[in-house]
């Protein structure tokens, strides 16, 4: 079932497949159905950020925001060194104020720490970071994995939505870089 109630098949009177989308206006002409997918995108996009952070609350760091959270664990990532660019890079952020103020925020918190290293500072979790990076992976666990079945459950199909999903912020960012010469 859809959100409205709706079978995801339904169909309107005329037979035409119904589309769950917020911007009908957006959905004519040539690929109508991107319009759908960002719709899509947008309600994954917010459900994924309600998720991790109350994840994160849940595993006893209630003051995280969105992009806390996902800095938080890409410091931790491989367990080596992160420079400023690098995850503003790996994270697609492009304002590295937003970036640099979430990692001042978890060194405050004694999450995190920077290292000079030459001209540049390093970042790496500490063990107060590292031991909450573990119980929100054991949170996530208990909710989230214990909940993954049938087709969400096929490795190789979410690798797949994945690279597609990769594929499309390659479009996206294209596409603002043309919108921005405008």
């Amino acid at each position: 079932m859809t959100n409205d109630g709706r079978r995801p098949d339904a169909s309107d009177e005329a037979g035409e497949r119904l589309r769950i989308l917020s911007s009908a206006h957006l959905a004519t002409g040539p690929h109508a159905e991107l319009s759908e997918l960002e719709f899509g995108l947008i309600i994954a996009h917010n459900a994924f950020s309600r998720w991790i952070v109350r994840c994160m609350a849940a595993a006893g760091a209630a003051d995280l925001a969105v992009t806390d959270v996902l800095v938080l664990h890409h410091v931790h990532h491989r367990k080596r060194g992160k420079k400023l660019a690098d995850i503003c890079f790996t994270l697609n952020y492009e304002d590295t104020h937003v970036i640099n103020y979430s990692l001042k925020k978890l060194a405050g918190m004694g999450l995190v720490r920077g290292e000079k290293s030459g001209k540049e500072v390093l970042y790496a979790t500490t063990g107060e970071g590292a031991a909450l990076i573990d119980r929100f992976r054991a949170v996530r666990g208990r909710c989230l994995l214990a909940s993954v079945e049938g087709e969400l459950a096929d490795g190789a199909s979410l690798s797949d939505v994945a690279r597609r999903l990769r594929m499309l912020s390659g479009l996206y960012d294209q596409a603002a870089r043309a919108a921005s010469s405008l």
